[in-house]
Formats: C-alpha cells, sequence, structure tokens
C-alpha cells in the first residue's frame, strides 16, 4: 500500500504578535526523514506542532496522513494510567488488523465465490493485509518488546503509573508508543533527550527503518546525520527556508556556501544599485531643461542638440527603470547571526605541581563513588557515562555545592564557575540587560558588553528573564560565567537546547585558551572530536562497608 505524503502550503503562524511562521511550505514524501534545524525560537516546534494538527495555522493548509503520530512533550495520559495501558494503546491498530483480517477471512469462506459481495469482501482483505504489512501487525508484539529494551524501559514492570516514572521514563515511554504504533507520518520534537548511547543508536536504527515520512527537530547533530535524508535550516535566508538534501556533515559545507552566496549577492547588488543612483541623479541634472550650455557646448550644439538629447534621456530612461526594478525587489541583508565570540572562557591559574582541585575516595551515597581524580591549572576534561552515573554530581562536588564524603582539596582563592542543566533566575521579571549588568557590575558589563558575547540577540535583552526559551535562559547564564572567565569552568550538558551551528562554535572554543574546562556531556558529537582527557564513569553497584548500604559506584576510565 503506497504511503501518503504529509504536505504543508504556505503556512503563517503568529505567536504574541510575532510573524514566527511566515509561508512555509514543505513536501515530505515517504521513506524521507526530514531535520529541521536553527536557532532556538526560529519556529521548529511550532511547525511540528501545526504540522501535527496541535494548533490551527492563521494562514496555509496542510494534507496530512491520517495515522500521523506526534512525540508531544508531554504524554496525553493521566498520571495514574499504566505502563500497560500505554503500550495496548499502542498495539491496538495492529490487533484491530489481525481482528478484522480474521473476520474477513471467516466470512469469505461463508461467502461462494459467485455471490456479488465475496468481489467486495476479497477487496476489503486485501486493503487490510496491505495495511496489516506496513504496519507489520504479526510482530507487533515481539516489537514492543523489543522497542522497550533498546530505550531503557525492559524493566520497567508494566503496572507501574506514569505519575511513578521520572520524566525521563515518560519521554522514552511516549517514545516508545510510537515506534511501536510505525504511523505513516512521524513527527518528533528533540527525540534524544533523555537517551544514553545505547538507546539514541537504537533510535537511530529504528527510525531509518520506517518507511513512511519522518520530519524531526533536533539539536543532536549526531542523531541529524546518522538518520536525515534532508535538512530545513529555518534560520533567515534570501529567499526564505533553505532545504539542504543529505545529513547534518552534507549540510555544513552546503550552509557555508549558501550564506557566502548571499552576502555576495548582496553586496554586488549594493554596488549597482549605487552605481544606478549616481548615474540617474548626476545625468538628469546635465540634462535638465532650464539648464544654459556651456561656451564649449553652444558650437555646433544645434546640429547635435537632438540627437545626444535623446540618447542621455535614453540612459536616464533605462537606469531609471533598472533602479525601480532593484527597489522593488531587492536582496534582504544578510541578518548578522549569533557567533559566539567570547575570548577566554576560563582565566590562567598560577602554574604549578599542586592541582586545582584533588578527589580521594569520594562517595555520595546513591550517587558517585570514585576513588581519585585530579585536575590541573590547564586540564581539558570530559566527563562521560550513562544516566544516573553521576556526572552531574561529580561537577557539583567539584564546584563546592555538593559536599561528600572523603578527600576533597582545593587550590587557596581558586574561581569556579558552573553551568548546570536546570537554569534558574531568581528575579525573572528584571530584563536580561539588567540582570547581567547586575550580576556582574556596571564596569563589567560595560568592558564586556552582553552583545559582543554573541549568545544572545541585540532584540532580546529588553525582554523579561522569565519570557526566555529554555535555551536562551542557558546562553545567558553560559554569558554570565564567560563575561568574568573562573579558573575552573564546570559545564554540564553545554549543548543541550543550542542550535547546532553554536554548539560547534562553543567546542571550538572549549578547545583553545588558559584556565581549567571540565564537561559533562551525554553529546556523541562533542564526545568524537573531543581532544582532551575522557573521564567515563560506569554505573555499578558497590556494597558499602560502613553501612551496610548498596550504593552506585563509578568505575572510572580516563585517558586522552
Amino acid at each position: 500500500m503506497p504511503q501518503p505524503a504529509l504536505l504543508a502550503h504556505d503556512l503563517v503562524r503568529t505567536l504574541d504578535g510575532r510573524r514566527v511562521l511566515d509561508g512555509i511550505s514543505l513536501t515530505a514524501a515517504p521513506a524521507r526523514r526530514i531535520g529541521l534545524i536553527g536557532e532556538n525560537g526560529v519556529g521548529k516546534s511550532t511547525l511540528l506542532r501545526v504540522l501535527a494538527g496541535v494548533d490551527e495555522p492563521d494562514a496555509g493548509s496542510v494534507s496530512r496522513p491520517a495515522d500521523l503520530g506526534f512525540l508531544h512533550q508531554e504524554m496525553p495520559y493521566d498520571a495514574d494510567a499504566t505502563v500497560g495501558a500505554v503500550l495496548d494503546e499502542a498495539l491496538r491498530e495492529a490487533r484491530e488488523d489481525l481482528a478484522e483480517l480474521e473476520r474477513l477471512g471467516e466470512e469469505l469462506a461463508r461467502v461462494p465465490q459467485d455471490d456479488p459481495r465475496h468481489r467486495e469482501l476479497l477487496d476489503a482483505y486485501g486493503r487490510r493485509l496491505e495495511q496489516a504489512q506496513d504496519r507489520e501487525s504479526w510482530d507487533a508484539d515481539r516489537r514492543a518488546a523489543l522497542v522497550l529494551d533498546g530505550l531503557g524501559l525492559g524493566t520497567v514492570g508494566h503496572d507501574r503509573t506514569l505519575g511513578s516514572l521520572s520524566g525521563g521514563q515518560r519521554g522514552r515511554l511516549a517514545l516508545a508508543a510510537l515506534l511501536v504504533r510505525r504511523p505513516s507520518a512521524l513527527l518528533l520534537d528533540e527525540p534524544t533527550n533523555h537517551l544514553d548511547d545505547g538507546a539514541a543508536a537504537f533510535l537511530e536504527e529504528q527510525v531509518r527503518a520506517l518507511p513512511g515520512t519522518v520530519v524531526v527537530a533536533s539539536h543532536d547533530r549526531a542523531f541529524l546525520d546518522a538518520v536525515c535524508t534532508d535538512l530545513v535550516d529555518l534560520d533567515p535566508a534570501v529567499d526564505g527556508p533553505v532545504r539542504f538534501g543529505g545529513n547534518y556533515t552534507a549540510y555544513l559545507g552546503e550552509k557555508r556556501a549558501e550564506r557566502e552566496r548571499w552576502e555576495r549577492r548582496y553586496a554586488e547588488e549594493q554596488q549597482e544599485l549605487a552605481e544606478l543612483r549616481q548615474a540617474v541623479g548626476v545625468t538628469a541634472h546635465r540634462v535638465a531643461p532650464d539648464r544654459g550650455r556651456t561656451d564649449n557646448e553652444k558650437m555646433g550644439y544645434g546640429h547635435r542638440a537632438g540627437r545626444v538629447q535623446n540618447q542621455i534621456s535614453r540612459r536616464v530612461r533605462n537606469a531609471a527603470r533598472r533602479l525601480e526594478e532593484l527597489e522593488r525587489s531587492r536582496v534582504p541583508e544578510p541578518p548578522r547571526p549569533l557567533r559566539f565570540t567570547a575570548g577566554e572562557l576560563a582565566a590562567r591559574a598560577e602554574e604549578g605541581a599542586e592541582p586545582l582541585v584533588a578527589l580521594r575516595n569520594v562517595r555520595v551515597p546513591g550517587r558517585l563513588a570514585l576513588d581519585a581524580l585530579e585536575i590541573s591549572a590547564t586540564d581539558r576534561l570530559l566527563v562521560t557515562g550513562g544516566n544516573g552515573a553521576g556526572k552531574s554530581t561529580l561537577l557539583a562536588v567539584l564546584a563546592g555545592r555538593l559536599a561528600a564524603e572523603g578527600e576533597v582539596r582545593r587550590r587557596r582563592r581558586l574561581t569556579v564557575g558552573l553551568l548546570t542543566q536546570d537554569t534558574v533566575f531568581d528575579r525573572p521579571e528584571r530584563t536580561v540587560r539588567d540582570t547581567y549588568e547586575l550580576s556582574l557590575g556596571p564596569a563589567r558589563a560595560e568592558q564586556v558588553p552582553l552583545a559582543s558575547l554573541g549568545l544572545l540577540h541585540e532584540a532580546d535583552l529588553d525582554k523579561p528573564v522569565g519570557r526566555l526559551s529554555v535555551g536562551q535562559r542557558r546562553r545567558l547564564a553560559l554569558a554570565l560565567l564567560v563575561a568574568r572567565p573562573p579558573q575552573l569552568l564546570l559545564l554540564d550538558e553545554p549543548t543541550n537546547h543550542l542550535s547546532p551551528r553554536l554548539c560547534d562554535e562553543l567546542e571550538e572554543a572549549l578547545g583553545t585558551g588558559p584556565g581549567a574546562i571540565a564537561v559533562a556531556s551525554h553529546d556523541r558529537w562533542l564526545r568524537r572530536r573531543w581532544q582532551g582527557r575522557e573521564l567515563r564513569l560506569e554505573q555499578g553497584v558497590r556494597l558499602d562497608a560502613g553501612n551496610g548500604r548498596r550504593e552506585n559506584a563509578g568505575t572510572v576510565r580516563s585517558g586522552a
């Protein structure tokens, strides 16, 4: 059975007085996996909601398959619903296929072949059979078990209520339900959030195997690279959003070339506009009807006057016509994109044999067990490990924000900065500009202007902090750290909620400059390119000899 396409035409959506979608069109054919990328706030999630029918566009239209699936940020179930109930709903269509095939088969056996109803029943059986084959309905229960295990939910009891699950578990269960259903079109909003390496690789394999359409908004560059056949960049472009064929790696080169073409086209047009304006103005002045002739012009003027006047007038008219055309359809100026321009992310500490921080036999019961770790004055340390291995806990201990058993030694007067995953500001009604200035002090804020760091647009600086997106709040928190660089900078999942391009620039900055930086990250793209040391925390079980309690243990492996 041919898979239906997902079609959108001239979508317009206005939120809070701002046009988030302005004439967006999209054709998503079966077997195409389209990634939506761009800066925070360009409309990726809004477009997905309109495509899914959750929000109605102010203008435009969407044609979608009847069995479209959408990964919501919140699951459409009550907290007292069970895991089993969610799975039963995901398996409902497959079970209906099998039940209907059985019913039609029984009825076909009873109706004689020469009965007119036999042909109708046979056609209905054929259509349902094709649908069941597309959905792999006979394999649905086995697939459900496989998907749950692949997403790290295999040991979660089916009688557990959603309210008893963590946020990450609920998100993975919602994703599992969609993969079990295998809808004709699948819309995913940040699907790799809360996934470890194994689960992310499993999701990539599942998505690539889907026969229908997939549209995904994601900041995960490794996922975009592994899955996408096309990328749609919603950032401003000369002719609107641009669709690039290929994965994220292919996009990077094409995007740079597209930006260079736009800048070159704009510069050439500006030069032509200036020349035309000068030509029209100067020439028109020279042929003005009330301008007297010079002595040189008077000799032979009567003989040539008409011909010269006509030639000049024609040039003026042609130039004016071309000028009018360019003014009407001029190439917009390329907006200055955010460019992460912070200089040194960490400050230089005095070199010496003494490490900045040294840990020995550190324990945080139930969260972290680490035998030894030292961070030198110029260290670059990447902390990795699965969910619950203790990455955030370790950074909190290094920052002095969490007490731990064991030995923790820091250099005297060491300055430490920590970017946490959850960014909360005490005064959400205060503007971004005021928050920055009051946190740093007027002198430092003037010395390092917030706009100069390339993390927030000028238009956002007078917004209340509470109205910023999650990604924008994290950018503000990062700006406050790098505007006064600490000697030890600790970053917990720094690429979460950042656009792919900004992630690339942040990674480049992490590898240069003085000071020490420790990063905890599940970002596979970042980890593949990391040039410093790596410390991997392995989650396990340890029996604490002191009190008999069982706790998570970190088996540490580190290396360059």
